[in-house]
């Protein structure tokens, strides 16, 4: 099953904020419905919320009222205004929709053979984040690599990531692919690295800068700096409409601050200020390499 497909004149999607505790899904049958799941993270992850847009402009009557909505729904990730720009030039076609859609499910296969060639047997990989086929409508960018090496006995560490618990995902998706995995906080990345238990780190991209520079889920900048630091290879999974040659560095990345209550929501006691930035910018200097569709590409 892919995280969202056509069916019915209509979009279905899995609605991801159901799992992993039960299986539910989403009918958008308009551009409203469409930019909803979109903001209320019913589909997250760059890829699929770029796939998901596509449907949108296809729902829409009108391609340039329905851009202006999907833009305003999350703006961080950047194959939302690539898929955006995409359906403008193809006259928001059902059929562009589509190959659109099996496109990125095809560079994310691409993903998975050039990062599993980096991955050795018995390699302790860990991953920040979902950046599995539930982010990406198939295969995954981040997880791609580890589908296609999980006859080697690969280990899988799965941070938490807070403060929505996306790890959770993650840990659903290696739990159907038999794939061995523990579930950890965030805070213990850096334990796990200093006493030698993580091989390579692998972790998606949400927009990423012409220098280089990577925006990603909250926490990866951390986990990238406590990588460089005990001489862990740090790699990002990205497909190339995540590149945006536009943006200069990433201190033009714009950051997406989200509700309070995403992190208050846990406790009795809510504090006076309460901040809940969804993303962070990792410097080039600490990526080992971009795994592509086409290849590794060094900063």
């Amino acid at each position: 099953m892919r995280s969202l497909w056509w069916e019915n004149d209509r979009l279905m999607l899995i609605d991801q904020r159901r799992l992993p505790f039960m299986l539910r899904f989403y009918e958008a049958c308009g551009v409203d419905d469409v930019a909803e799941a979109i903001k209320k993270m019913v589909v997250r992850g760059a890829p699929a919320i770029g796939c998901a847009a596509c449907y949108g402009m296809a729902l829409g009557e009108d391609g340039k009222k329905a851009a202006r909505k999907l833009r305003r729904t999350r703006p961080t990730a950047h194959d939302l205004f690539y898929a955006i720009d995409y359906m403008l030039d193809h006259d928001c076609e059902l059929e562009a929709a589509h190959a659109y859609v099996e496109d990125v499910v095809e560079r994310c296969r691409r993903i998975g053979e050039h990062g599993a060639a980096l991955i050795e047997p018995g390699c302790r990989i860990l991953t920040h984040c979902n950046a599995g086929a539930l982010a990406t409508v198939d295969w995954g960018t981040a997880l791609a690599p580890m589908r296609v090496a999980r006859d080697r006995d690969i280990f899988v560490w799965v941070d938490e990531t807070r403060p929505r618990c996306q790890g959770l995902l993650t840990a659903w998706e290696l739990e159907q692919e038999d794939i061995e995995h523990a579930y950890i906080a965030d805070n213990a990345a850096g334990h796990y690295m200093q006493h030698g238990e993580v091989d390579m780190v692998i972790v998606g991209a949400d927009r990423i800068a012409a220098n280089h520079d990577v925006a990603n889920k909250i926490g990866t900048y951390e986990k990238a700096v406590l990588a460089h630091e005990n001489n862990v290879p740090f790699y990002v999974a990205a497909p190339r409409n995540t590149f945006d040659d536009d943006i200069k560095s990433g201190a033009d990345i714009e950051i997406e601050e989200r509700d309070p209550v995403e992190v208050s929501k846990w406790h009795d006691y809510t504090p006076r200020q309460v901040c809940n930035p969804a993303f962070d910018v990792t410097p080039a200097r600490y990526v080992t390499g971009i795994i592509t569709e086409d290849g590794i590409v060094r900063p």
